[in-house]
């Protein structure tokens, strides 16, 4: 039944290490990073395309202007996130990342109901409510909202209701985004590269090697987590999401020496109460649900 456990555990993990790429990198300007990261990933993809001959999903896509304008707005979406990733583990700021993706499931949440007309059972009610202790708390510790956290959940999470509303495999899928970005995205690397002497014009050998490596290192997980989703189920798969964040958090803790003091640690805790509490919810428990009636 779970037999995609690996596969997406593998994938989460390789998410969960990103900030280990992002500091061989820590030189090259944030918005390079994405500008390479967009330009690198689509050669990869359409490599990965014209080995497996997938390019029947094209053509019909030509005659949906509404699912290309939903692929261009995810695409968006996808960029912000990735800009906003990059510039916080750059700028030490990785254990606010990872609070992000903790809060992501739940934003997932709101957006069910605001968007999807979604209704909350109780359970869920009170997972937001402690999500939104959790930040009010952060916030009040810090003297600022976490601002890279609520940005990172919010459009990764948008960009998920993107691509539900606009389903296409996830390789197709993102090839697709990487292309509709292709028209600006080459024309700035080229300038960056020559104008502002980018990574690829001054950059030495390891450095240009780690930007070209920058394409794989995004679409295997992606496609690692294609395969495990398939294979396992959805409650399971909502689980083992925690371990990339949880990943993070080691690692902006251990490697990048971040503060996490006592205050900090109050805050995640409630953002981990919320977390388990949908998860149990999720797997089905009868959490806060009322027991049966007695027969009369």
């Amino acid at each position: 039944m779970n037999s995609g456990l690996p596969y997406a555990a593998l994938a989460f993990v390789a998410w969960g290490l990103y900030p280990l790429y992002f500091l061989k990198i820590a030189s090259v300007p944030p918005l390079e990073v994405v500008l390479q990261r967009s330009v690198w990933s689509l050669v990869f993809v359409l490599v990965l395309l014209a080995l497996l001959r997938r390019w029947d999903w094209l053509r019909p896509l030509a005659a949906q202007p509404r699912r290309l304008g939903l692929f261009a707005l995810s695409a968006l979406l996808l960029s912000v996130n990735w800009l906003v990733y990059v510039w916080a583990v750059q700028n030490g700021h990785v254990i606010e990342a990872s609070l992000g993706y903790f809060i992501n499931p739940l934003v997932n949440v709101l957006l069910g109901v605001l968007v999807l007309r979604e209704r909350l059972r109780r359970a869920q009610w009170l997972a937001v409510a402690l999500a939104a202790a959790g930040v009010l708390w952060l916030t009040l510790h810090t003297g600022r909202l976490p601002w890279i956290a609520l940005a990172l959940a919010c459009s990764f999470g948008l960009y998920g209701l993107m691509r539900k509303t606009a389903p296409l495999g996830a390789i197709e899928g993102f090839a697709l985004e990487t292309l509709l970005l292709a028209p600006v995205v080459v024309p700035a690397l080229a300038w960056w590269t020559f104008a502002r002497h980018g990574v690829l014009a001054q950059g030495d050998a390891a450095q240009i090697g780690w930007i070209l490596l920058s394409g794989p290192l995004t679409a295997v997980p992606l496609l690692l987590f294609a395969a495990g989703a398939r294979r396992m189920k959805l409650a399971t798969l909502g689980l083992v999401q925690y371990l990339a964040p949880t990943i993070q958090l080691l690692l902006g803790v251990w490697v990048f020496h971040e503060p996490f003091d006592g205050a900090r640690l109050v805050g995640f805790a409630f953002i981990w109460a919320a977390l388990a509490i949908v998860s149990a919810d999720a797997l089905g428990l009868r959490l806060l649900r009322p027991a049966p009636a007695p027969p009369p």
